[in-house]
């Protein structure tokens, strides 16, 4: 059956192409029951707002004028993509904050997964990701796709950065999750699947500060838990050994790395959904990495989440 069946499209208002669209149509293929699509829109312009000589029926017929002519645009840009067997709606919707639209529309809508393009910068040769990614990577209740203009490749690789090391519950639940999605996109794409996962460098101070350690021992400690649950976690999920990689080093080092060498399409992530000031001066390790990768990125909630934006808070 389907991995999603209620997907929630972000259209690209600065584009007639759209690979998020593209992306979601391979998502709900093969499914046993209708996928409903959601091609959605959050519009704004200020001037409209400023228009005082106007009344506000004015104004608001205004607004109505530029949401039918974005409807009327997007039904039209979606005709290559769409085909009888997928539920398809537009939505557009008047809101000066992207983000809190596709969220407001996720909870409203119940959407299983936001699917958005992101940006190749020419000269950077890199994706960029706009502020409205990096709320929705946070604040956003279910996974969010962010994808490039690209065809998945057929019998290519996908990977999935797990967290072996932990003992968090929350980090194991959401490694299981990671797992079972792995398995699913790889079967339906006939791709690769590939758990990933990286363990630290001996940090130097110690070796410093403890003359009698030894490094080397340490180092073969580390790797060996790591090794161990890593195996707990594939046999779990009855994967293959050859379907693993455990490399030392930091995850936002490691992953862009193996992403490149097996030029990988996709890259599941698990994201904590951290805000506020524990996100400008810690971070998430998911965005750490995510800023350095040049592919598309699945980025999972752990469950029980609750985003900042849920209107039953």
């Amino acid at each position: 059956m389907s991995i999603y069946n209620k997907i929630l499209v972000v259209a690209d208002i600065n584009d007639d192409q759209q690979p998020a669209l593209a992306r979601a149509i391979q998502l709900s293929e093969s499914s046993r029951s209708e996928s409903h699509i959601t091609f959605f829109l959050s519009i704004y312009d200020f001037s409209y707002e400023m228009t005082s000589m106007l009344s506000s029926d004015e104004r608001n017929a205004m607004r109505r004028g530029v949401v039918q002519q974005r409807e009327a645009w997007m039904r039209e840009v979606a005709k290559p993509y769409i085909n009888d067997a997928i539920n398809f709606e537009v939505k557009v919707v008047w809101h000066n904050r992207p983000y809190e639209a596709i969220i407001g529309e996720v909870f409203a809508g119940e959407h299983e997964i936001v699917v958005k393009a992101t940006r190749k910068h020419d000269i950077l040769e890199s994706v960029i990701f706009t502020p409205t990614d990096w709320h929705l990577l946070r604040k956003c209740p279910s996974p969010v796709l962010l994808v490039k203009n690209h065809d998945w490749p057929v019998n290519g690789q996908i990977l999935a950065s797990v967290h072996v090391g932990s003992e968090n519950p929350t980090h194991l639940d959401l490694n299981d999750t990671m797992v079972e999605r792995l398995k699913e996109i790889s079967s339906r794409l006939n791709a690769n699947p590939i758990l990933v996962n990286t363990y630290p460098v001996t940090p130097a101070n110690i070796t410093i500060e403890l003359p009698e350690f030894d490094p080397a021992s340490y180092t073969d400690a580390v790797r060996g838990h790591h090794l161990t649950t890593m195996k707990a976690l594939r046999q779990k999920h009855g994967l293959d050994e050859e379907h693993t990689r455990i490399e030392q080093g930091l995850p936002e080092e490691v992953i862009p790395n193996l992403v490149k060498e097996l030029d990988a399409g996709l890259v599941i992530l698990g994201t904590t959904g951290r805000t506020g000031l524990s996100a400008v001066f810690i971070g998430n390790t998911a965005e750490h990495v995510i800023d350095k990768i040049n592919c598309d990125v699945l980025a999972l909630k752990p469950s029980g989440y609750i985003s900042p934006l849920d209107p039953k808070q």
